[in-house]
């Protein structure tokens, strides 16, 4: 049998660590284990147990314990978001932004009423300036030159260390050169890291500028406005092939919720037309001032870029066009796939690597020093920790938020799906977290369990590759 798995490519201990789980007794309760993980790519490792207990007489009506397992560990998923790392927690991930983002644009599921599909909707970008010259990688079908930066004007432009300031290839959207500087050196990195880390707080001053233009559109105080129409928003940031993010965002106006309704109506006319212009003027015109990153630097002042966009959402739109409207169900699965996604899964070139995007994280590291010097001199640290943010190049916000009411939570929808699990499993097979304090179930028993971390992944690569085989048929059925 090993012989027979090496010529399928699996290095010889691979191929025994294999054949040596295929042969034991216990392999159908392991394979179940597979199962229960839902084909999770590096599952969690716990030892420990946990009593399912009689709320009512204190009967435990139920016990369980790794040490009936195979290996003597219990496995559950890892839940990270990110496709390249597993890609079974990823689909669920973005399924869940997706009913998030579906929920609130279009309502009639996940507890949102069908009224909020009649609210005004927006569907907003909002990009980073530029930091100097990319090449870029345009869609067929765009009007204009599909060629990188055609030559204008001037053939003999170059930059002051002599590099040409055009290109006239035509990169591919997969292209590693798509995103890298023209000129390294003209390119302003230690501009690009400060925007990045300050972007979270760019956002936040969009919003509160938005809801400012709104109430002097209505002439109202912004605390009158507030008692009348209230601004919500669902937003993901996606990394740019230059290894900066954008925002993409859901904006909706509801009136201000009462005792029986969530999601009530605006009081007032405010079309999806005009929240649009509200959308842009607040963007083209929100800034904030970034501290210099120590004595030998000067402040910035931090803008969205000129790439800001604002359409109206609407269910009459046309799914499968991206014209002047969007349909909701084109916005939310455009939205939800960049969820999933970081700064680890852009392009590289051949050798594996993107000096761009390597030469980012070395001047983060630098300037993260820097800034701690600065720090510890002067008693403030406005950019403590930045050089922690190696791996997402210095942006330090979540990747999906929204706000309080725009739809349901993930939490929620994450405790549905446990409590969903747990009462189709017998009592002694009931699953490892406590009930979360938000659910509205009333739970007649309790778990109580005592468990310890044993680590991460699957225990051996033998392991790993029949667990990535049985998700392979699972995603074929």
């Amino acid at each position: 049998m090993t012989t027979a798995l090496v010529s399928e490519g699996l290095s010889l201990q691979t191929a025994a660590e294999v054949a040596a789980r295929l042969s034991r007794p216990d392999l159908g309760r392991w394979l179940g284990q597979v199962e229960k993980v839902r084909h999770c790519a590096h599952p969690v490792r716990l030892v420990g147990g946990s009593d399912t207990v009689d709320c009512a007489t204190g009967e435990v009506v139920g016990s369980y314990s790794s040490t009936r397992e195979p290996d003597g560990v219990t496995y559950v998923r890892c839940g990270n978001r990110r496709a390249s790392v597993c890609p079974s927690c990823s689909h669920e991930y973005k399924g869940d932004v997706w009913h998030v983002l579906m929920a609130g644009a279009a309502g009639g599921m996940k507890d949102v009423p069908d009224t909020v599909a009649a609210h005004p909707l927006v569907f907003a970008t909002m990009t980073a300036p530029s930091f100097g010259p990319v090449h870029g990688a345009k869609k067929p079908g765009r009007p204009g030159s599909r060629r990188c930066l055609p030559r204008t004007g001037d053939r003999r432009k170059v930059c002051p260390h002599g590099r040409p300031l055009w290109c006239m290839a035509v990169h591919d959207h997969t292209d590693p050169m798509a995103g890298q500087p023209l000129c390294v050196d003209c390119y302003d990195y230690t501009a690009h890291l400060v925007w990045q880390w300050w972007a979270p707080e760019l956002w936040r001053r969009f919003t509160i500028t938005l809801r400012r233009r709104l109430a002097q559109h209505l002439g109202l105080s912004e605390t009158a406005a507030c008692r009348l129409v209230q601004v919500q928003f669902a937003k993901v940031a996606e990394f740019q092939r230059r290894g900066i993010v954008h925002f993409h965002a859901l904006i909706r106006l509801d009136g201000a919720p009462t005792d029986t309704d969530a999601y009530p109506a605006p009081a007032v006319h405010v079309d999806s037309a005009t929240l649009a212009e509200l959308v842009l003027d607040a963007a083209r015109s929100v800034w904030c001032d970034a501290p210099p990153v120590d004595v030998n630097d000067q402040p910035r002042r931090m803008r969205f870029g000129a790439q800001v966009d604002a359409r109206p959402v609407t269910g009459a739109a046309d799914r499968d066009r991206h014209g002047p409207q969007l349909h909701p169900e084109t916005v939310a699965a455009y939205i939800a796939k960049y969820a999933t996604k970081a700064a680890a899964d852009l392009p590289t070139d051949s050798d594996g690597g993107n000096q761009h995007l390597r030469r980012l994280q070395t001047t983060l590291h630098q300037l993260g020093c820097r800034a701690t010097i600065a720090g510890l001199n002067s008693g403030e640290q406005p950019y403590q920790g930045w050089g922690r943010w190696q791996g997402m190049l210095g942006f330090r916000g979540h990747l999906a938020t929204k706000s309080r009411r725009y739809s349901v939570t993930l939490g929620r929808l994450r405790q549905a799906r446990r409590d969903y699990v747990q009462r189709r499993r017998r009592p002694s097979e009931q699953a490892v977290f406590m009930v979360d304090d938000q659910t509205d179930v009333a739970e007649t028993t309790l778990v109580v369990g005592s468990w310890q971390y044993a680590g991460m992944g699957w225990l051996t690569n033998g392991d790993a590759a029949l667990a990535a085989a049985s998700a392979a048929r699972a995603r074929d059925a």
